[in-house]
């Protein structure tokens, strides 16, 4: 399988201490698959990856850690003493390879008494490149040194205690020495690996528009940010002085997100296959091909038409601009005459529309189009300061063969496979059965609780 370390990418995952973890080290493929019994930790460690993956955007400790159910309490193990003065924490990390080898960080948040990041190392090219510490507990912030050798061996900064140290040294090293370069490719390897995250998570019922997609429709990991390093919610993200980012916020995590970029629930996914067939026939023709492989009947296409009035709203009398919002309309807007729906082309059988399609069939369907497309049709925010010749997106995806039969699930790994073999998408997923993988080159399977 493709491996390209021109490309940022996490290549492990450590979780030294987090929920039910203790001392385990998880080695990524470009398709990793983990799988185990229930209570095994499967989903905590793809929440261990979705944090790391939140600081690296630059989030706060406190909003990274609300993405996790339970909030930083869940994320300390059971078993987790308090020492002397009282506090108790986690302890995750990651090894990122790219152009400037292999770079780890590792991280020690304390989540009582108080939340912070207790402390952070990054280190690579056989050099200790940051350490931070908390030397003053009544301070908001924690003591860093990074590496100069320049006059100075270290450079010494207080820095906050709520955000990774990691993404904010490129707005605090000039690069003027070699040992600042070194801190700066360093750096910006693993926020470039840490910012290419897309969580896929295809909720059929949104998808139909029978119900809103729980929690904040679209939650990913990897926004980008203004010019001068801050979003519009305000949180610092690690930018070259003179380049320049997204000036919006990250629109999926609901700052007014574009309807034509594929949020994480794939409730808009219909105005995105639109999106496809008209700016990218090959991706399109792709995609067709790959719901062919998976499907039962015939697939000769798959194309936007006009969305037809609910028979209910004919049969009490209700205009289609007052039926119920569909799974196409623009969030707030009512889904009137003007809305579209996709259909599927069975041939002689017909059209289908999407929305009598399975579950399975929906959540394959999603997940497809997030592995042939990329940042540009997603709702998160691409690194735009690097350019995209020079990233790879990680897809995350809990539960990747939920409600799918065996063909589908094996369809769906083998296209993962095919697409990570060209170097610009790696995959990294939960299944229930590893049999999906049988016969597949290069995929990863790892085994938790055994």
């Amino acid at each position: 399988m493709h491996s390209d370390s021109a490309r940022p990418a996490l290549t492990e995952l450590r979780l030294s201490a987090f929920r039910n973890h203790r001392g385990v080290s998880l080695p990524l493929s470009p398709v990793t698959l983990l799988t185990g019994p229930s209570g095994s930790g499967k989903t905590g460690a793809l929440q261990a990856y979705g944090i790391l993956a939140r600081l690296g955007a630059g989030e706060r400790l406190a909003d990274a850690l609300a993405s996790v159910p339970g909030g930083a309490p869940a994320c300390v193990p059971a078993d987790a003493r308090p020492d002397e003065q009282g506090r108790r924490g986690f302890r995750i990390g990651c090894t990122v390879d790219g152009p400037a080898g292999p770079v780890h960080l590792d991280l020690a948040v304390q989540t009582e008494p108080d939340l912070r990041i207790a402390g952070e190392r990054l280190t690579g090219g056989g050099e200790t490149l940051l350490t931070t510490a908390l030397t003053d507990p009544a301070r908001r912030a924690v003591q860093a040194a990074w590496h100069t050798a320049g006059a100075a061996p270290v450079t010494r900064a207080p820095l906050p205690d709520d955000r990774l140290g990691t993404s904010l040294l490129p707005l605090r090293v000039a690069g003027k020495t070699a040992g600042q370069r070194l801190v700066l490719a360093a750096a910006e390897q693993v926020v470039v690996a840490l910012r290419s995250v897309f969580r896929c998570d295809p909720w059929p019922e949104a998808i139909r528009g029978e119900r809103p997609a729980p929690g904040r429709a679209g939650e990913t990991d990897g926004p980008g940010g203004a010019a001068d390093g801050r979003t519009s919610r305000g949180r610092r993200v690690a930018v070259r002085p003179g380049t320049a980012t997204r000036a919006e916020g990250h629109p999926a995590l609901g700052d007014g997100a574009d309807e034509g970029r594929l949020r994480s629930s794939c409730d808009n996914l219909s105005v995105v296959l639109e999106r496809m067939a008209e700016e990218c026939t090959r991706r399109h023709t792709g995609l067709v091909a790959a719901v062919r492989a998976a499907s039962t009947g015939p697939v000769e296409g798959l194309r936007t038409v006009p969305r037809q009035p609910d028979r209910r709203t004919v049969a009490d009398g209700r205009s289609g601009a007052e039926a119920a919002p569909g799974p196409m309309a623009p969030r707030g807007e009512p889904a009137g005459p003007t809305g579209i729906q996709a259909v599927l082309d069975r041939g002689r059988l017909g059209v289908m529309p999407l929305d009598r399609l399975g579950d399975g069939e929906l959540r394959y369907l999603g997940l497809a189009v997030v592995l042939l497309t990329g940042p540009g049709v997603l709702a998160m925010d691409p690194v735009a300061e690097i350019p995209e010749a020079l990233q790879q997106l990680t897809v995350v995806a809990d539960g990747a063969d939920r409600c799918m039969d065996a063909r589908q699930a094996a369809e769906l790994m083998a296209l993962a496979v095919r697409m990570a073999d060209r170097g610009r998408v790696r995959l990294l997923g939960t299944v229930r059965d590893p049999a999906v993988a049988d016969g597949l080159p290069g995929v990863r399977v790892l085994h938790l609780g055994t």
